[in-house]
């Protein structure tokens, strides 16, 4: 039985003069889009005070060009994240602006033909010269060249990922600083990317394999290790999945928020409830969680600047 009510606090403009307010005022509201936008901000700031959680950040879509980059980046220099899990992608478009690259937004005026003749490839309104993405290849490949034959066979990826950042020169490189600070970057999906298609191609005329499964050995020892998990999952599908089902090693996490667009009624991870991870130890029975539904190239630099700014 209900016996106390919160009332729904509504937002009064004259309150509000930062983003820290703003937020607070959201989760005062404590309903719809306002309260869980509130409540995942809260959960995020328990995450990053807390120094028994060890925090996930897991990014699928395209975080990085779409203006995350240094968000990303000033996190893991100020310890608020310990493990990064992405798609491929995002680190593919790290070290394209690492090798001296950049993305642009797409002029309103282009289609998609006046893009592929000018030699430009589109992700939504962004767009990579292809020349940009022959400095990445240059550069993938002089690191490849690099590396002794031992290395070229044992390395896992996440290894592989930090020896790569060690070499990287530009400082708001994520990998890079994912290297300097012993943040390891795990990304199952690595080979569907285009650092995974020059793996390939590495690997026709030189003895190159990278063991997949010893990230996973890797993984299960840093977890088991840990007092508490916590997770922010940027989009969903397989970067969501490996860092929930990597916890099932300690009973699932103690706190989560995921921010996505998609839905659940097609029974896809990417739109499932945060909830249904709790019947398979995903997620601890009282853990703290919220969605929020949105887009994170918005959403997530709010509640990042919403807990540093306090």
């Amino acid at each position: 039985m209900v016996t106390t009510l919160d009332k729904v606090n509504h937002v009064d403009p004259t309150q509000i003069k930062n983003i820290p307010e703003y937020l607070k005022a959201m989760d005062k509201v404590g309903v719809l889009g306002a309260g869980r936008l509130g409540r995942a901000t809260e959960i995020v700031k328990h995450m990053f005070d807390d120094k028994d959680c060890f925090t996930f950040l897991a990014m699928s879509g395209p975080m990085i060009p779409g203006g995350l980059r240094n968000i990303v980046r000033h996190l893991v220099e100020k310890g608020h994240i310990q493990a990064i899990v992405t798609s491929g992608a995002n680190i593919v478009h790290d070290l394209v602006e690492a090798f001296g690259g950049s993305h642009f937004r797409v002029p309103p005026s282009k289609d998609d033909t006046e893009l592929r003749e000018a030699g430009m490839g589109r992700i939504a309104d962004i767009f990579v010269h292809e020349k940009d993405f022959e400095l990445f290849e240059k550069g993938i490949y002089k690191f490849l060249d690099s590396l002794s034959n031992e290395q070229l066979t044992t390395l896992a990826p996440s290894e592989f990922l930090t020896e790569l950042g060690s070499t990287i020169e530009d400082n708001d490189s994520i990998i890079k600083q994912a290297a300097n600070h012993n943040v390891p970057i795990f990304s199952p999906g690595l080979m569907d990317s285009m650092l995974g298609f020059h793996l390939y191609t590495y690997s026709t005329t030189k003895n190159l394999t990278l063991d997949f499964v010893k990230d996973l050995r890797i993984l299960g020892n840093i977890v088991t290790e840990q007092k508490k998990t916590g997770a922010i999952m940027l989009g969903g599908g397989l970067t969501k999945h490996f860092t929930m089902g990597s916890t099932i090693l300690r009973g699932g996490l103690d706190m989560a928020i995921q921010i996505t667009l998609d839905r659940p009624e097609g029974g896809s991870m990417s739109g499932a409830p945060l909830v249904e991870g709790v019947s398979w130890q995903k997620v601890q029975v009282g853990a703290n969680f919220e969605t929020v539904i949105g887009d994170a190239t918005i959403i997530f630099p709010l509640i990042t600047l919403g807990v540093l700014q306090r």
